[in-house]
């Protein structure tokens, strides 16, 4: 089908699959001579009012000439695009590259002339929005700058197309015609525009997904069990208001209805006489085919796929699970699966349980997104159970909509945050993910949706260092640590185990976020009370001294000291502890007899009543009171008016880090209120450094550049230093040896054959363009080179070599510090050579001294599924053995750049631990935004290492630098919207 035009190849990557306003699906891709029939059937389907919108004139028909100008292009002066659905085209754009005249022209002209045509049943789905924005990007990629149209008054909908997209435009009339003119370059508000659509759009086709009005479930077997025939069970158990169809190619021609269900049954898709919504599809693997085109055809307008036999049994299945979206999207649906587990929606005028699940889950505020078909069915069930523990909380640990996505060819966890973001039955958003298929965008929207929403995520696969083989997703080499700082910085609650994530999710979804981290205790056990306020201690809280009201507290105790508790100003959240009863059994808590009902009563009322003062949450910790946690969660049905449900816990430790969580959270909600600031710097040269960048970049065998400045006064090349710090001072040879400028101890990594390795000079001027000095180390291939060095730049230095198995290894003895003589630097000179080899083996190096201070190590790299990442921590064993560092997507912000150099576990260091002299941090927080700016203004500099920074308590000193360049990667959220490919 496509083949080259007239002048340059097919451009395969200007091929997408989009999501339109209704949620359906459409490819957009160029337009080719082989499209001449599908233009000339496309434009006949057109009405005369369109026809005439976009030629100015009545136009019936295109000639044998008009088809050959619309589908012969040279991918650069003259670009047509189509969006298809089923092979057929719906809507076409093209651009005409023209001359200050408005004639036609080649480049350098970076004007195009832009026209529209939509078929009149797909207008009103946002069909030309999605075109204007791929043809826009391919318009930037050959240096077109700006778009004209023109276009008729009357023609409303085109005219709003152009202006809702958000670029900057010029508008006039002449001779009866609107005339539009827009630079291509993305604004704000464009990108704005772009990101909403998109969320409407795939919010919209999540929908779709999870509201159908009407069920087919394809592979119901005639006998009671199979996968299908438990779907179709599931679904009527569940009370599911729509549709419902049975659908078996195995059906005798007389069955009109399947028993004793008494759905109607078919023996094909075609058979059904009304449209389908939804299709859940239960057939073999090689069968599927087959299934999803009667789909298609039939207008089905989304899948749920349970087969399996796809990308998780081999390569095999990955073809087969990649053809599955292809012909899936080709039709306009979208797919959950394939080997998924399905999908339930509690709402009451829905009931959707088309899923694996024997039971509809309670309704309520918690949406949930599994990965895995297990762990799925085991969240539901422990918050649907009736048992010990958290299982016992159903009552508040609802489920407003359900999704097991399986292998998650196309519908990802992406696709239901749009949802979630605006969904007003959800409150809380819990996922179980495997792999992050698009990083970026995930942390994007899990920001969005944490400003008004808690998102909880638990990560499994953690340490593999791979997905799962049925998930197809982008290579990334950053640490699981880095991750979880990345997902913290967006707001995602990461939490370590499931457990863990429905005991946050109850907890959020039950109780008010807490104002600060002031826990009050109160209970009737003094050591339950201690465990508690040592738990809270160990998550970072700050408790107060636990009340004991004695093994003999009735309800009305408790009720008092809650209602105290929530009143008092120096509190912000409570946790209440109770034990049974050992007593006469008609006092305590939990004895059978009712008191149990009467406690949870007690706390759900004082909780509600808790004065005019802001609402705080509570929680309450039991040990064998199984009864109390059932009261609490209301499980015998809602709650009385005037109360609330209390979520309960079998652990003090499971309870406060639930707490400590929402903590964590609150603080990150007030913080996004008002975000930071990306500061200006007046002495940074951006385009000095785009320059040297091109020219860096330009030698065609991938050798680096020398900058300007690379030579020393005397002839003698200035070596990148690097070093440990505290009055010591190490030279590097430009990296680390192995061509890595990687994150160690927890940063991203890189390929080290991939750019060009920057040499030291190189690597100073260009930090220099951005306010970064690094102190200069001389080389010293022999004795009177290191003096004639160490006179140069003043006694007393340091001597160090270089070599890459002895850099920033000062614990090997190859460190020479505080020479302040010649004799001392010679008699150094000598031991050195004498001990580690020969001087061309070690490269040594002169530096001078820098202030005593802490040694920390501050780094930038570029992974091409997540972004740039700016990773600090201390130099030495704190990072690179105990993995000791922090991580934030560029560009960071001031307040960033602080919790960044807060966040580490060993910072007390840096500020004055056990006597010592807080260094300072402000000169370190300044450091950190400008390697963001230099980073975040050129992608080019794919790695910077900069290592020791040396944190006096006056300034800092940059000892060490490395840094690399290469192209960079593409951005794929700054492009037009488009889903994975296939």
């Amino acid at each position: 089908m496509r083949s080259p035009s007239d002048h340059h190849a097919y451009p395969t990557h200007w091929e997408a699959d989009v999501v339109l306003r209704d949620g359906g699906t459409a490819q957009i891709r160029p337009i080719t001579p082989d499209d001449a029939q599908r233009l000339v059937s496309f434009y006949e389907r057109v009405s005369d009012e369109s026809k005439y919108y976009r030629f100015f004139a009545p136009y019936p028909r295109l000639s044998d000439r008009d088809v050959h100008r619309f589908t012969h292009h040279d991918y650069v002066d003259r670009v047509g695009l189509a969006a298809i659905v089923g092979d057929e085209f719906i809507a076409t754009v093209r651009y005409d590259r023209i001359d200050g005249r408005g004639m036609p022209a080649a480049a350098p002209a970076d004007e195009a002339e832009v026209a529209f045509l939509v078929q009149d049943a797909h207008q009103g789905r946002g069909v030309a929005s999605a075109l204007l924005e791929h043809i826009a990007a391919v318009a930037r990629e050959r240096d077109i700058r700006r778009f004209a149209a023109e276009v008729l008054p009357a023609n409303t909908k085109m005219i709003k197309v152009f202006t809702d997209a958000g670029y900057t435009q010029k508008r006039s009339f002449e001779d009866g015609v609107v005339r539009l003119e827009f630079d291509l370059e993305p604004t704000d508000r464009s990108l704005a525009v772009m990101r909403a659509r998109e969320q409407r759009a795939e919010a919209r086709s999540v929908q779709r997904l999870l509201a159908p009005g009407s069920v087919a479930v394809i592979g119901t077997s005639r006998t009671p069990g199979g996968v299908g025939r438990t779907v179709l069970r599931n679904l009527l158990d569940g009370g599911f208001t729509g549709r419902v169809h049975a659908v078996n190619h195995a059906f005798p021609d007389d069955m009109a209805h399947l028993a004793p269900e008494g759905v109607p049954a078919h023996r094909s898709l075609r058979a059904i006489e009304e449209p389908v919504d939804l299709a859940v599809v239960a057939v073999p693997a090689d069968r599927v085919p087959a299934v999803v085109a009667e789909c298609g055809e039939h207008g089905v307008q989304g899948l749920v796929v349970l087969s399996a036999g796809y990308a998780e049994s081999g390569s095999e299945g990955r073809d087969r699970q990649r053809d599955l979206v292809r012909q899936a999207r080709s039709y306009g649906m979208r797919v959950i699966g394939p080997n998924a587990f399905g999908v339930s929606n509690t709402a009451e005028g829905v009931r959707l349980n088309a899923s694996l699940s024997p039971q509809l889950p309670n309704p309520g505020r918690l949406g949930l997104f599994t990965q895995s078909g297990a762990i799925g069915i085991a969240l539901l069930s422990g918050l649907h159970r009736r048992g010990a523990g958290l299982a016992s909380l159903a009552g508040i640990a609802g489920i407003s909509t359900f999704v097991s996505a399986g292998n998650r060819a196309d519908v990802s966890g992406n696709d239901l945050l749009q949802y979630w973001y605006d969904d007003p039955r959800t409150d809380v958003v819990l996922m179980y993910l495997e792999s992050i298929g698009n990083p970026r965008k995930f942390t994007r929207l899990a920001r969005r949706t944490a400003a008004v929403k808690p998102v909880v995520v638990v990560k499994g696969a953690r340490h593999t260092g791979s997905a799962p083989t049925g998930h197809a997703v982008p290579t990334t080499q950053i640490p699981d640590a880095t991750v979880s700082d990345l997902l913290r910085q967006a707001g995602v609650i990461r939490v370590d185990t499931v457990t863990e994530l429905a005991d946050t999710g109850v907890l959020l979804a039950s109780q008010p976020l807490p104002a600060g981290p002031r826990v009050a205790i109160l209970g009737n056990s003094e050591s339950l009370g201690l465990i508690t306020y040592d738990a809270c201690l160990t998550e970072g809280l700050r408790p107060l001294p636990p009340r004991d009201l004695t093994t003999a507290a009735a309800p009305d105790d408790f009720r008092r000291a809650l209602t105290e508790a929530l009143t008092d100003d120096a509190c912000d959240a409570v946790v209440v502890t109770a034990i049974p009863s050992v007593g006469d059994g008609n006092t305590g808590p939990g004895d059978g007899d009712g008191s149990a009902e009467a406690l949870a009563t007690a706390v759900r009322e004082a909780a509600h009543a808790s004065g005019t003062g802001p609402a705080k949450p509570v929680a309450v910790v039991h040990l064998e009171i199984q009864e109390l946690a059932e009261a609490l969660a209301g499980t015998g049905g809602e709650p009385a008016p005037g109360t609330r449900r209390i979520p309960a816990y079998p652990a003090a430790e499971r309870a406060v880090r639930a707490l400590a969580e929402a903590v964590r959270y609150a603080r990150w909600r007030q913080e996004a209120a008002e975000p930071g600031r990306v500061p200006e710097y007046d002495d940074i040269d951006e385009a000095g450094a785009a320059a040297d960048i091109q020219v860096l970049l330009a030698p065609a065998d991938g050798t680096p550049g020398d900058g300007a400045g690379g030579e020393t006064g005397d002839g003698e090349r200035e070596a990148t230093g690097s070093g440990t710090g505290d009055g010591k001072s190490e030279a590097a040879g430009g990296g680390t040896g192995d061509g890595k400028a990687d994150g160690t101890g927890g940063g991203p990594g890189d390929d080290a054959g991939l750019g060009v390795e920057l040499s030291a000079a190189d690597t100073q001027r260009l930090l220099a363009r951005y306010g970064v000095s690094v102190l200069p180390a001389l080389p010293a291939p022999d004795p009177d080179a290191a003096v004639r060095a160490a006179e140069r730049l003043g006694f007393p230095v340091a001597l160090k070599p270089t070599a890459a198995h002895l850099r920033h290894r000062a614990d090997l003895g190859g460190v020479r510090l505080e020479l302040g003589s010649e004799t001392e630097l010679r008699r150094a000179y000598a031991e050195l050579t004498d001990y580690l080899g020969r001087p061309e083996e070690l490269g040594l190096v002169v530096q001078r001294m820098a202030p005593r201070g802490v040694d920390t190590v501050v780094r930038a790299a570029i992974d091409p599924a997540a972004g740039a990442v700016l990773s600090f921590g201390l130099a030495g064993a704190p990072s690179e053995l105990l993995g000791d560092t922090a991580h934030g997507l560029v560009p960071v912000t001031g307040r960033d750049a602080a919790e960044l150099i807060r966040s580490i576990r060993t910072a007390p260091l840096l500020f004055g631990w056990r006597g010592s002299k807080p260094v300072d941090t402000a000169a370190l927080e300044e450091l950190l935004l400008r390697v963001s700016r230099l980073v975040d203004d050129h992608p080019e500099m794919v790695a910077v290492d900069l290592e020791p920074v040396v944190v006096a308590q006056q300034g800092l000193s940059v000892l060490g630098a490395s840094a690399r360049l290469a192209p960079p990667p593409p951005r794929t959220d700054l492009g037009p919207r488009h889903m994975p490919a296939y």
